[in-house]
């Protein structure tokens, strides 16, 4: 499918379900939807101890947090690239927290780093209302493909089972 998205693990176990339509929704969201060219999506999913190490190696945090972007875009080229680490461990503690499943958190927190990547900023109140704005709609676009995608394959095993 796109080779410009990617998936990886430190430190923790995860498996991340339909890579394909997660990778083909990333890619829908930086061309399509804000209108960037895809550059190299990197996706970490790693432990809380992890994010931890890089939020005080870089940023000088001393603070837990779900995600960490690092923006590789060529400045002035509308190529979108970056690093995007996400604690697993915090997605689940705040799907638990807000009362959602873990794949929509999921779904909000690796929308959150792309908007970060398309320019989008979370530093005040006003801001921080259009983020969680477009997150809500990024999350609608994916249960859509989810959802077309599960359709899509229940019709290939009924014609099969025929």
């Amino acid at each position: 499918m796109n080779k410009k998205i990617h998936f990886f693990t430190e430190n923790i176990i995860f498996k991340l379900p339909s890579k394909k339509v997660y990778k083909a929704w990333v890619a829908h969201l930086v061309e399509n939807v804000y209108n960037k060219k895809l550059g190299e999506i990197n996706y970490i999913f790693c432990s809380d101890r992890y994010l931890h190490s890089i939020n005080m190696q870089y940023l000088k945090h001393d603070t837990l947090t779900d995600i960490i972007t690092f923006d590789n875009s060529e400045k002035d080229s509308g190529v979108i690239s970056g690093d995007i680490f996400i604690s697993i461990e915090r997605v689940m503690e705040n799907a638990q927290k807000y009362n959602k499943e873990m794949l929509n958190e999921l779904a909000r927190v690796m929308a959150h780093g792309i908007l970060h990547l398309c320019g989008f900023s979370d530093k005040n109140a006003n801001d921080q209302k259009l983020m969680r704005k477009e997150e809500d709609n990024c999350i609608e676009i994916l249960e859509n493909m989810l959802k077309a995608a599960t359709e899509a394959k229940e019709a290939r095993a009924a014609t099969l089972n025929q």
